[in-house]
């Protein structure tokens, strides 16, 4: 998306317009260690198997099993992860500030069609020697993945990316659906929904169950796929999350 050689704009003009950190573009991410790579999966199948554990439970149920870590780190390797409980709470995705926050507009609405309404989310896929993460582009009756796509950052681009690609597939859908993620409320994605004419609606206060069907989509394919083999990398992440989805859809 960025150029860093365009004629006219500058590195920070882009990232002002696209809404992106600038930062991240000379960001060269550090190889984590085999021990704390252990600890992130286990918090993250900790996550999928008790999605209501916070910082405080997940680190009491770490310390029982023989794990030396402490709150802190476990809040920090959960924010590093994208993982948060689950349960009924305000402001459960904070968006960037200056990030305009749009309107639920799924109340009370029947969604009866196909392409009525689309969601997105973003989930942690652990990887031998580090991790990615995976967003995904949901219709949100059939529960058909519609596009997806990996990234070893927590960024605007890839989300961006998984968007245009299921527009340029599908066509635009009625309405979409997302949390409060500064992902989701940057300008270079509502902007790419308005241009298409999307009605932009993001999860609120007493918002939280609505994404509870794509959540049990990160489990099957975790269980499934993600932890039955060690995957070396992106290139083994892509394919192994390629595959299952295939299988997926032909046993639904």
């Amino acid at each position: 998306m960025v150029q860093r050689d365009h004629p006219q704009a500058s590195l920070r003009l882009q990232c002002r317009l696209l809404g992106v950190c600038r930062s991240g573009l000379y960001y060269q991410p550090r190889q984590a260690d085999a021990e704390q790579l252990a600890l992130m999966r286990r918090i993250d199948e900790l996550s999928l198997a008790h999605p209501f554990y916070g910082s405080r439970q997940m680190s009491r149920h770490l310390q029982r099993e023989r794990y030396r870590v402490g709150r802190d780190k476990v809040r920090r390797l959960m924010r590093t992860m994208g993982l948060e409980a689950v349960y009924c709470k305000p402001r459960t995705s904070r968006p960037e500030p200056g990030h305009r926050v749009y309107p639920y507009l799924l109340r009370d609405v029947l969604i009866e069609r196909p392409h009525q309404a689309w969601c997105a989310d973003i989930t942690y896929i652990p990887l031998q020697r580090g991790f990615l993460y995976l967003v995904a582009v949901m219709d949100w009756l059939s529960r058909a993945v519609l596009s997806w796509e990996l990234s070893n950052t927590l960024d605007t681009e890839f989300c961006l990316l998984a968007l245009e690609a299921a527009l340029e597939q599908f066509g635009p859908p009625g309405i979409f659906n997302t949390d409060q993620g500064s992902q989701f409320t940057s300008q270079a994605f509502t902007g790419c929904l308005q241009e298409a004419g999307v009605r932009v609606s993001m999860d609120g206060r007493g918002r939280w169950l609505d994404n509870v069907f794509i959540e049990r989509l990160w489990r099957s394919l975790k269980y499934e796929a993600v932890y039955l083999q060690e995957l070396a990398d992106g290139f083994a992440a892509r394919a192994a999350i390629s595959k299952w989805l295939a299988f997926y859809y032909r046993a639904s």
